[in-house]
């Protein structure tokens, strides 16, 4: 199984906040865990889609789920800032 591996990076998929990211990153530490837990999906993530690792299609779905709730809550927190 293999998709379209983009980068999920938050400073690539929203540019316009990528001041506020770096700032948040070194300033807030509830957003850098968020920000270190939503990296470290999205390397499992991909490594598991290029086949790196062996995962069910669920347990994928799973993980990218997740990873989509901790970018919609990173999203919200750099909005507000």
């Amino acid at each position: 199984m293999q998709s379209n591996l983009l980068p999920h990076a938050l400073a690539v998929e929203f540019p316009e906040l990528a001041e506020k990211i770096k700032e948040l990153k070194q300033n807030n530490a509830h957003f850098e865990k968020l920000l270190h837990e939503h990296d470290a999906l999205d390397t499992q993530i991909t490594q598991d889609e290029m086949d790196v690792k062996m995962i069910s299609d669920d347990a994928l779905h799973a993980l990218k789920q997740q990873r989509a709730r901790i970018k919609d809550e990173l999203y919200r927190i750099a909005s507000a800032a």
